[in-house]
């Protein structure tokens, strides 16, 4: 008996979700995650960079950090916590966190207060 394993993805997301797995006849088949880390790093050795972003947003300005290296947990823990301290919305996706506005300053200060000491200003 041959086992078949379809791989096919139309786009990047979908490469990101399953490993670009469509089907499996094998009954025991299940998707290995290997791009998840194991720990996060710590604050001092993290490398995050501050974007101000306009496109696809209709016109409207976003923070987004990028460069967090570390579990989807601790991610969304630190996105919350920036949330909060901006007063503003936002979310966690695709291994950035979206800050609603223009809170590069305000995010730049608290993340290095917090310890993280290779963040920068990157663009705009």
């Amino acid at each position: 008996m041959t086992l078949k394993v379809k791989r096919m993805a139309k786009n990047k997301r979908e490469m990101q979700g399953s490993g670009g797995y469509v089907y499996s006849t094998d009954p025991d088949f299940k998707i290995q995650r290997d791009d998840e880390p194991l720990y996060t790093l710590p604050a001092g050795q993290q490398k995050l960079r501050i974007w101000l972003e306009t496109k696809n947003r209709g016109g409207k300005a976003a923070t987004v950090i990028k460069g967090f290296s570390g579990s989807e947990a601790d991610l969304k823990d630190l996105g919350k916590k920036l949330k909060n301290f901006a007063g503003t919305g936002g979310s966690v996706k695709d291994q950035e966190i979206i800050i609603q506005g223009d809170q590069r300053e305000k995010i730049l200060n608290w993340l290095l207060k917090a310890g993280f000491s290779g963040t920068k200003i990157a663009g705009k």
